[in-house]
């Protein structure tokens, strides 16, 4: 983002503005709306939003984090593939996370070949540059990143490279959010990253049948501040849709040659979520004819069923959005 741009989605005076105009749709209650994406979270702690909001009004943290929602099942597979001898590709925020009793940056320490890549290209590229090694990647990530994974697998990788997927979609943990009538939410501030992707349209059921209002927002402060103004809005005048506020990256139909290349790799399968039960249509699983890149197809490798969280861990419940992290 230029300069210029960026010093307009942090100015000073349009956040007191829009804050003035945010105070003035009070709707007479408690109101609490849900975000779903890490990088929100990121900008409202860093630049203190919740403590400018009024005490009316709360915004919590949901199941954005890909890496947060990856099971610890799913991690420890990568570590007992780690322990096996495979050469193990991975995300950094990826590396420290715990399965059980360790994680795989305790493989690495204890003599497992554990990398730290950029993304799946460089995981590809790192079987090649290691013929006689078998290269298992964890994929991980929303609709976001699922795209580059399909696009890999599209170009055909070396035999010696395998994919433990891990790829979840957004808007079915919302649905399910909401069905499960766990927490009361009065509208989602829905992720701009993975709706550069998967467009509005996705999110349109949720807001027609469960009457919802949702904005999709950027990542800037006052992206934050105009999503909360929106969801406002929308509740004041009794409306329920899925309005785009990151205008600048986000259309109705998405990225169509990236929902095309996913569909064409993977097929969408229902999925276990750390601190969820198993989410219907939640996940993606590779197709038939791509098998020959999935871990658990090419060594018939499966863990045994693990707990989720360690005694006392609230780890499900922030995910859920019952409580806050410092509760945890």
């Amino acid at each position: 983002m230029a300069s210029a741009t960026l010093k307009k989605f942090r100015d000073r005076e349009i956040a007191a503005r829009i804050l003035r105009e945010i105070r003035g749709l009070y709707p007479n209650r408690r109101v609490k709306f849900m975000h779903v994406c890490g990088s929100h979270e990121v900008t409202i702690t860093k630049f203190g939003l919740r403590s400018l909001l009024p005490n009316w009004l709360e915004v919590i943290s949901g199941p954005g984090c890909p890496v947060c929602v990856t099971s610890t099942a799913e991690i420890a597979e990568a570590i007992e593939l780690a322990r096996r001898g495979y050469l193990i590709t991975t995300f950094g925020d990826m590396f420290r996370v715990p399965g059980t009793g360790t994680s795989l940056a305790g493989a690495r320490t204890d003599g497992a070949d554990v990398r730290i890549v950029y993304g799946v290209a460089d995981a590809v590229e790192t079987a090649r540059r290691n013929p006689r090694r078998e290269v298992v990647h964890a994929a991980v990530g929303f609709e976001t990143t699922a795209p580059t994974t399909a696009a890999e697998v599209l170009r055909g990788p070396p035999e010696n490279f395998s994919l433990l997927v891990c790829h979840r979609l957004i808007p079915p943990a919302m649905e399910f959010l909401l069905g499960s009538g766990e927490v009361a939410l009065d509208g989602f501030i829905c992720p701009g990253h993975v709706s550069t992707i998967i467009g509005s349209k996705p999110y349109e059921h949720l807001s027609d049948h469960y009457g919802v209002p949702q904005v999709i927002a950027g990542f800037e402060p006052i992206d934050v501040l105009l999503s909360i103004w929106m969801l406002l809005k929308q509740l004041r005048e009794g409306r329920h849709e899925v309005e785009i506020g990151y205008t600048r990256s986000v259309r109705p139909e998405g990225n169509v040659v990236a929902q095309e290349k996913i569909a064409q790799v993977f097929k969408v399968v229902d999925k276990k979520w750390r601190g969820f039960p198993t989410v219907p249509r939640s996940a993606l699983e590779l197709r038939r004819e791509f098998k020959g890149y999935d871990v658990h197809e090419k060594f018939d490798f499966q863990v045994r069923e693990v707990k989720d969280f360690a005694r006392g861990c609230r780890c499900g419940d922030v995910l859920r959005g019952l409580i806050h992290p410092r509760e945890c």
